[in-house]
């Protein structure tokens, strides 16, 4: 039961990660798509922060998100496994 939480909110969270990168690829400056991205930014923004700090963007590509994707996977399978 606790392991079906655990994955469904990783993969959640991960999914808000993904979508929060997607939207900085468009112009996002009014609107819906404003709002949205504002509270995606509220919810994924300080957690691919603490990636951010040490991973600088690479030739203008930030590989933050895709870090910060693969290392809350590796947390959850492993909180998943241990419980």
């Amino acid at each position: 039961m606790i392991r079906n939480i655990i994955s469904t909110l990783g993969s959640l969270y991960t999914l808000l990660v993904f979508v929060w990168a997607l939207f900085s690829w468009f112009d996002h400056s009014k609107g819906v798509l404003n709002d949205i991205y504002k509270a995606l930014d509220t919810l994924c923004g300080p957690y691919v922060g603490l990636f951010r700090r040490f991973i600088p963007p690479l030739s203008g590509i930030d590989l933050s998100p895709l870090i910060a994707i693969v290392v809350l996977q590796v947390v959850v399978q492993l909180l998943v496994r241990i419980l």
